[in-house]
């Protein structure tokens, strides 16, 4: 018989099971990064609304003193300036431009709340789909402005509502998704390589509306809005929810068993011997959250019977999940920390136009590398977290660390492109490690605590609820930053720095808990 080819041995070398997380993986990570694909064109497409035309005004009056005789009165047609896209060509197009981010964020932090409760009780695959094709048409819809000829603030302004209530549809369904089809060992590293998603789709969005940004911004929305659709489609074709509608067991112990009756699944564990309870865990089946007030449940070992059925238990209640311990701590956190990820998201472009005094295209391609660090961040804020089995502290570090980090960036981006181009890549690290983690592995956690007694259909709801708080954070970050630029680019980033501030201090409660388990952890072993 001939031996198999590599690549052949290479293939049957992983199980079924494998395979089919390794698909989940790439396909939640390709629909959600064409969701931030999808909103990284309005930052890079400002720099085109409004252009500093203040210089060629001045040109244009001293060439005229000198030769009012030899010039002839030009007529502009309407709604055509110099200085921009009418009504973002005035002097308050930094409020206006402001307005624009805060509709589509404050929709959506309203919409999220709403999108976790009505996102457990429909099917996944559905919902999803729904929403990315809703979320094409309205990306699409700002940029028919363009080619409409369209000057009315009312129209970018709904149009960026009702994209922001759309898109709450997108990030409970695939933290569902993934959460359902992971276990929690290595959740920090796996979520953190899943979560690098965010800042592809801001790459990816930000090349693609820069391509067209200074010839035909209208295409700056209407191709990401395309291919949103477009992985809508696919979602619809291929997503998997759960991984028993396969037939598939992707986290099973050793000692469990699993039956499969029709929707519903029960595992039943029994209770482990001496020698195999001195065996080390699974990592897949690991809890890294602690317990309310309890380390002692890291310390024995204990029965567990859970039962997960998405169609046999009730879904949660909104109060029910705030009162999972950690939710409220998190919720709070991410607030701050997503006010100051957002301010960069949506502002970064026009800083660097303002500070490098690049044009619209270079200052985007050049804030990508913001989203490059981001990448690194949120992979070493899962793999640190895993390590030290502490998600608290491991955003507390990063916190603490970002505070200063903002403070040299607006100090040294001024200094030239070099270190400009440094201080984003360990910028975004930091800014995005702490968002990244707690937006991914630890909404998966709390979703699946303990006390939920294996209830599987509160995650979508906890993930809405902790993304939501966090998103009302993103929706006043852009906005303050419209209302305080004027005034100073340096004040910015001094409310940045506060908001770090305020992120770590919710954490420290958690942070104590962590610290104190570990102690006490540490006391048990000695004795």
């Amino acid at each position: 018989m001939a031996q198999l080819p590599p690549g052949i041995r290479f293939i049957t070398s992983f199980s079924r099971d494998q395979w089919y997380r390794a698909f989940i993986f790439s396909l939640t990570f390709f629909l959600y990064a064409s969701f931030h694909l999808s909103r990284k064109p309005i930052s890079i497409v400002k720099g085109e609304l409004h252009k500093h035309c203040a210089g060629s005004h001045e040109v244009e009056l001293s060439s005229y003193k000198e030769n009012a005789a030899q010039i002839q009165p030009i007529k502009k047609t309407s709604n055509v300036s110099q200085c921009g896209w009418e009504p973002f060509d005035k002097n308050n197009y930094k409020q206006l431009l402001g307005a624009l981010d805060y509709s589509f964020l404050c929709a959506y932090a309203v919409g999220m709340y709403l999108s976790g409760i009505i996102g457990e009780r429909l099917p996944i695959r559905y919902y999803l789909t729904v929403g990315m094709l809703a979320s094409g048409l309205f990306t699409a819809m700002f940029g028919l402005g363009y080619f409409y000829n369209i000057h009315n603030l009312w129209f970018y302004i709904m149009s960026q509502i009702a994209n922001g209530l759309v898109q709450t549809t997108g990030w409970p369904s695939v933290v569902t998704c993934i959460g359902n089809w992971f276990g929690k060992g290595r959740r920090g590293l796996i979520m953190g390589v899943w979560n690098s998603h965010t800042s592809v789709g801001n790459i990816l969005g930000s090349l693609i509306a820069a391509y067209w940004v200074s010839t035909c911004w209208g295409l700056s929305f209407v191709m990401p809005g395309v291919i949103i659709a477009v992985m809508g489609i696919v979602c619809f074709l291929f997503l998997i929810e759960h991984p028993k509608d396969i037939s598939c067991s992707c986290t099973p112990s050793s000692s469990s068993k699993t039956f499969l009756n029709g929707a519903s699944r029960f595992r039943v564990q029994t209770t482990l011997s001496a020698k195999e309870t001195s065996k080390p865990q699974d990592p897949e089946m690991q809890h890294l959250l602690l317990d309310s007030g309890n380390c002692n449940m890291l310390l024995k070992s204990s029965t567990v019977v859970t039962g997960e059925s998405r169609h046999g238990t009730s879904a949660i209640s909104f109060l029910g999940a705030l009162r999972i311990p950690g939710v409220i701590e998190f919720s709070l956190c991410l607030l701050f920390a997503k006010l100051v990820s957002y301010t960069f998201l949506f502002w970064l472009p026009l800083y660097i136009t303002n500070v490098e005094h690049l044009d619209a295209k270079r200052a985007g391609d050049l804030s990508t590398l913001f989203d490059v660090g981001g990448i690194f961040g949120g992979i070493l804020a899962g793999l640190i977290s895993d390590r030290l089995e502490k998600r608290a502290s491991t955003c507390g570090m990063m916190l603490l660390l970002a505070a200063p980090t903002l403070y040299m960036f607006s100090a040294v981006s001024k200094m030239g492109l070099e270190a400009t181009v440094v201080m984003l890549l360990i910028s975004g690290a930091l800014v995005n490690g702490p968002y990244a983690l707690i937006t991914t592995a630890v909404s998966a956690d709390l979703g699946t605590h303990k006390s939920l007694k294996g209830n599987a259909r509160a995650l979508s709801t906890v993930t809405a609820i902790i993304d939501g708080t966090g998103s009302v954070g993103a929706a006043l970050g852009p906005l303050l930053a419209g209302l305080i630029s004027p005034s100073g680019w340096n004040n910015v980033f001094y409310m940045l720095m506060v908001a770090d501030a305020c992120a770590l201090l919710f954490l420290l409660r958690l942070i104590q808990k962590e610290l104190r388990c570990h102690t006490d952890h540490t006391l048990f072993k000695e004795h």
